[in-house]
């Protein structure tokens, strides 16, 4: 299946329409850190990927980045230089070597500022590669209320398709879960048709109990992927958080039927990590969550090393870290 063809499948299966806030099964959330820790620790360990099948799976990590570029020195010529590293993430020789000329390789989004929305879109017309915009007063969250909606509904009307939003902190910090679930649910009914990210900055969350709590909320208020981080946090995305994320993903599918993605961000810069993050998901939650419908990795850097892993298993030589600069 073309990443295209995965997009297709995220269009069309049924979004979390959310439901009404359930504080009984919010403070039911408890989370034992060492076990977590403990389980966590044994992931990478559990399922090995080798040779043929660790290109296969390099591939597919591919295919679920969020391609991204928040620098305050973005300008429209690097973003453009991004899109088209979108459009062809590797080298032609090296899927001529894998034997994966059938695979129409694409990355899962390209994520941006507001700013850089319009120049992203227009490159990016005709591929079916959706546009992701930071919004709600990225990365603090702490900007008023109504300007954070109408920076989504801004970045919606630009072309944007994906809009990842953060939340304000202190709800979490504060038990605020009904403040929590209105915001939420607010920048959902901002979004319309363009899929929701909810970032929670889980590095500032407290405890792996906020995080969970926090994880559970969201969905409950519409929220299509919950996100661990922004990226800018001393500590972003890490195994333990995310077992506890998915965790909260299993049993809200598991009360509702509905199904939400998942999007780790901070920090991913080896195909290695890359690797340990698709085998959590596929550990914990099954092979639909090994699919840019449902899992997507916010990286920059990512790729480059990918694409050297993917030299190496197709000449067995490594080649140079400054070979597969990103643009």
């Amino acid at each position: 299946m073309s990443v295209q063809d995965l997009h297709g499948l995220m269009s069309n299966m049924q979004r979390n329409p959310g439901i009404p806030l359930d504080l009984d099964w919010v403070d039911s959330i408890r989370v034992n850190r060492s076990a977590v820790e403990r389980r966590a620790a044994t992931l990478p360990a559990r399922r090995t990927v080798k040779k043929k099948y660790q290109a296969a799976w390099l591939l597919r990590s591919i295919e679920c980045i969020d391609l991204t570029t928040l620098g305050g020195d973005d300008t429209p010529g690097n973003v453009r230089r991004l899109c088209a590293k979108a459009r062809q993430p590797v080298r032609q020789d090296l899927i001529h070597a894998l034997g994966a000329e059938s695979i129409r390789l694409r990355v899962g989004a390209i994520c941006v500022y507001h700013a850089m929305v319009g120049t992203a879109v227009e490159a990016l017309k005709g591929t079916g590669i959706p546009v992701a915009a930071v919004s709600a007063g990225f990365p603090h969250g702490l900007n008023p209320l109504p300007q954070r909606i109408d920076e989504i509904k801004a970045s919606v009307a630009a072309g944007a398709s994906e809009i990842d939003i953060v939340i304000t902190r202190a709800h979490v910090l504060n038990g605020e879960w009904r403040a929590l679930y209105d915001e939420v649910a607010a920048f959902r009914e901002a979004c319309g048709d363009a899929h929701l990210k909810t970032i929670l900055a889980t590095g500032e969350l407290g405890t792996l109990t906020n995080v969970g709590k926090a994880s559970a909320v969201a969905m409950m208020a519409g929220a299509d992927f919950i996100k661990t981080s922004t990226g800018k946090e001393a500590v972003n995305a890490t195994l333990p958080v995310g077992l506890v994320m998915v965790r909260q993903i299993r049993e809200y599918e598991e009360r509702t039927g509905y199904r939400v993605g998942y999007k780790p961000a901070g920090g991913i810069r080896t195909a290695k990590q890359s690797l340990d993050w698709l085998i959590l998901m596929k550990e914990e939650l099954g092979d639909p969550w090994v699919t840019p419908a449902l899992f997507r990795i916010g990286a920059s850097s990512l790729l480059s090393d990918i694409e050297r892993q993917l030299e190496h298993s197709a000449t067995g030589i490594y080649s140079a870290y400054n070979r597969h600069p990103m643009p």
